[in-house]
């Protein structure tokens, strides 16, 4: 490991957080927030970035790479609760249904791991909490009618959310760090595809609805199995096999107009 987890993603958030406000306010010429949008800025920052993230990247010290790929799955199924309390919206049997198929495509292909893989609960814990913090962020989004582009939106949560997060890099920081090339390849990884562009689409997709965007990130547990038996020697069995045609299976479902 060349560096710990909160430098890291530190410095992914405020390198991010820069360049995007770069893009933001001197290029496009984007206004500033005004008044109650810091305040909607930072709670959405705070969820979003400090604490879903910094929670999950904690929570993985204790949770191997294959069943941290569960917690995402639960994801929809929070979103979708929270949305129907939050914005009173009905949600339509098919979408139910969709979500319930997703999570046992997702609960199936991690089975084998479940027998092999080192957890603690508290790690579990963890992760679910993590999980609640994303959906809990990913619903204020939906709610607030936001009068900022995406574009300024995603710039300052990131910013934000990263500044949130150095008192706890700052607290947690041991020195065993090498700023070597696998840093910077990495950090670049996370700055341009993960925090600007992917970050950019998402918000795209939750602004036309949570429920429906949500859906897509059971597409997220096969990536990361697929990844795990790739760079990390996981099994790919049956049960992976098994699970992955089930959660394509709940995104046509879900998805299907």
């Amino acid at each position: 490991m060349s560096v710990e987890p909160l430098v890291l993603y530190s410095a992914r958030f405020l390198l991010a957080g820069v360049l995007l406000l770069i893009f933001s306010h001197i290029i496009i010429k984007d206004r500033f927030p005004q008044k109650k949008e810091w305040i909607q800025l930072t709670v959405f920052g705070a969820l979003n970035t400090t604490l879903y993230l910094g929670i999950f990247i904690v929570a993985l010290q204790w949770v191997a790479a294959g069943i941290s790929s569960l917690a995402v799955a639960l994801s929809p199924l929070l979103i979708s609760i929270m949305t129907s309390v939050v914005m009173k919206r009905r949600i339509k049997f098919t979408e139910w249904a969709a979500i319930v198929v997703g999570i046992m495509g997702v609960t199936i292909a991690i089975y084998p791991l479940l027998q092999t893989s080192y957890v603690t609960m508290g790690g579990v814990l963890l992760m679910a909490l993590s999980m609640v913090m994303y959906s809990a962020g990913a619903v204020y989004y939906s709610w607030v009618p936001w009068q900022l582009s995406r574009a300024t939106v995603n710039a300052w949560q990131i910013f934000i959310g990263g500044f949130l997060l150095l008192p706890f890099t700052i607290l947690f920081y041991t020195g065993h760090n090498h700023f070597d090339i696998r840093f910077w390849a990495s950090l670049l990884w996370l700055v341009i595809p993960v925090s600007i562009f992917a970050v950019q689409l998402w918000l795209r997709l939750l602004q036309q609805d949570s429920v429906r965007a949500s859906l897509w990130l059971f597409l997220s547990p096969v990536f990361g199995l697929v990844l795990a038996t790739w760079l990390l020697s996981e099994p790919f069995t049956y049960y992976t096999a098994a699970g992955a045609l089930l959660v394509m299976l709940s995104l046509y479902v879900g998805q299907k107009n």
